[in-house]
């Protein structure tokens, strides 16, 4: 167990290439993502994702979010990207946007039951996006056990997650803590799922026909 304090630029480069090493041999590793602390496992690697599941208790039932580092990252997740998807992603990634979409039936991951979809979301932190642009699609969680406060530092999430997690890269505190929003785009029309940091008016001035869930 590691811990690198990106605030420093040699501490940063060592952090990211040892959790880049830590997620390709299947380990776990505590990361900021703009608000928060994530909990991330690399999205095709079973057994690592397993393990993030049970540190969180999810059962399967509970889909796994997924975090990339590019809008080109996506396209390879996808057999078509919704064209509102693409026009939402294109004005709001990377950043505090979340989109709903089917993914391509050929990938071999276990995400959780699913019925195809999945939750993906490209982070504006600069750590966040230079650790997944060498690791590729990971699945994030918050890096918190369950029933326990949201860390607002990797030392908290350290804390209580321990020597579950292999490297910890430490940013300091995040800002003030806002859902993402999320838009479910596998829906016709698409579907605004929860506002979180953009209002359903700020996304209609992209997609206009977006609707809001009952």
């Amino acid at each position: 167990m590691m811990s690198y304090d990106c605030r420093t630029l040699a501490e940063r480069d060592q952090g990211i290439a040892a959790a880049v090493e830590a997620v390709k041999s299947g380990q776990l590793v505590v990361f900021p993502t703009g608000t928060m602390y994530g909990l991330g496992a690399d999205a095709f690697d079973e057994d690592a994702v397993a393990e993030l599941r049970r540190l969180k208790d999810h059962g399967r039932d509970v889909a796994s979010p997924v975090m990339v580092g590019s809008q080109q990252t996506l396209d390879g997740l996808v057999l078509v990207l919704p064209q509102a998807a693409r026009e939402l992603v294109e004005a709001y990634w990377p950043g505090e946007l979340s989109v709903i979409v089917e993914h391509a039936p050929s990938l071999a991951w276990d995400i959780g039951d699913t019925d195809g979809t999945f939750l993906v979301r490209q982070p504006l932190h600069p750590v966040a996006l230079e650790l997944l642009r060498e690791t590729g699609p990971m699945v994030v969680v918050g890096a918190s056990l369950p029933g326990k406060t949201p860390p607002t530092t990797a030392e908290e999430a350290q804390e209580q997650l321990g020597s579950a997690v292999s490297v910890y890269l430490e940013a300091g505190p995040g800002g003030e803590a806002v859902p993402s929003t999320i838009v479910d785009c596998a829906e016709e029309p698409p579907m605004l799922l929860r506002a979180g940091a953009l209002s359903l008016d700020t996304l209609r001035t992209v997609v206009p026909e977006l609707v809001e869930s009952d």
